[in-house]
């Protein structure tokens, strides 16, 4: 009885997070693939057919004849979208790269840090998160412009003679999306870190291995878990950021974060923009899942 109740006990609890990812991602993601499917309409909503659930499911299968793929071939056929995801997927690895670079020793200065002050330091990393992210976001444009602070304190200490022109570069974006997502890096690596166990350094230093060797044969491989998740939590929302790129890079810049907002508020094309948002999403996810079972395949092959 008692292995009944556990049981039962048990997959609620699971169920919880499938039911929430149940309503708010599968539903919605639902709702969009079947706009991408549908044809653009001047209309309120803009797309045709629009499934009527008070009609009941006679409804679903006489719209199904009306769907359409000419959104997915348009976008295969218009360069502007494969090179929308092809900037951004180049934007948000390299960002990630340059956040990981900053972020480890960060997170790794936390984790030998004294504990008395660890929460302190972990204190300082999640403080941004108190000020709104478009206050932050515009902060930078005061600060990155050519008569902003950077340019008059580099001017001033006499390193430059001109304003650098930074504002509305992809620099400009790095900076936005390193200094926006780095706590989303810091915090995994430093779980991973602070867990770990430091005698297996010092048997290998009293072994003779120097300590760069030993960090690079010890310390990295064993925070690596924290590496993966932080650099998932930085690539993925910067694949697809829209805010960024759009106050610090300026109209040229290409990312498909804006070409989503111009397909649906300026263009009102639901149908393309609901297709590019498929594609993203699949671009994301499918990578992460085939990763996370070749991953769980590893582990299974140790045991």
């Amino acid at each position: 009885m008692q292995k009944l109740i556990g049981s039962v006990t048990s997959r609620l609890v699971i169920s919880v997070p499938y039911l929430w990812l149940l309503i708010f991602f599968l539903v919605p993601f639902l709702i969009v693939l079947k706009i991408s499917l549908s044809q653009v309409a001047t209309a309120i909503p803009p797309y045709t057919p629009v499934l009527d659930i008070t009609a009941g499911i006679r409804s679903l299968f006489n719209g199904i004849s009306q769907f359409t793929w000419e959104n997915y071939v348009w976008l295969v056929e218009d360069p502007l979208y494969y090179k929308a995801y092809i900037s951004s997927l180049v934007i948000a690895a390299v960002s990630t790269v340059l956040t990981l670079i900053i972020g480890y020793p960060i997170a790794y200065g936390m984790a030998r840090a004294p504990a008395s002050i660890r929460p302190t330091l972990l204190m300082l990393v999640i403080l941004p998160f108190w000020t709104s992210f478009l206050i932050r976001v515009y902060a930078w444009i005061g600060i990155l412009k050519p008569e902003g602070l950077l340019n008059q304190f580099l001017m001033w200490a006499n390193v430059i003679d001109t304003p650098l022109n930074i504002l509305n570069t992809h620099t400009a974006i790095f900076i936005g999306i390193v200094y926006s997502y780095l706590p989303f890096l810091v915090l995994p690596i430093y779980s991973a870190l602070e867990k770990m166990d430091y005698s297996l350094v010092e048997a290998a230093e009293d072994l003779g291995c120097p300590p760069l060797m030993a960090f690079w044969k010890i310390t990295f491989p064993l925070s690596m878990p924290g590496v993966i998740a932080g650099c998932f939590l930085v690539f993925i929302p910067a694949t697809g950021e829209f805010v960024i790129p759009d106050l610090l890079g300026g109209s040229s810049t290409l990312m498909i974060g804006k070409t989503l907002w111009s397909e649906f508020f300026s263009n009102r094309d639901w149908p393309v923009s609901s297709a590019v948002a498929v594609v993203l999403l699949l671009l994301l996810v499918v990578p992460i899942v085939l990763f996370q079972r070749s991953e769980a395949k590893a582990q299974e092959s140790e045991k």
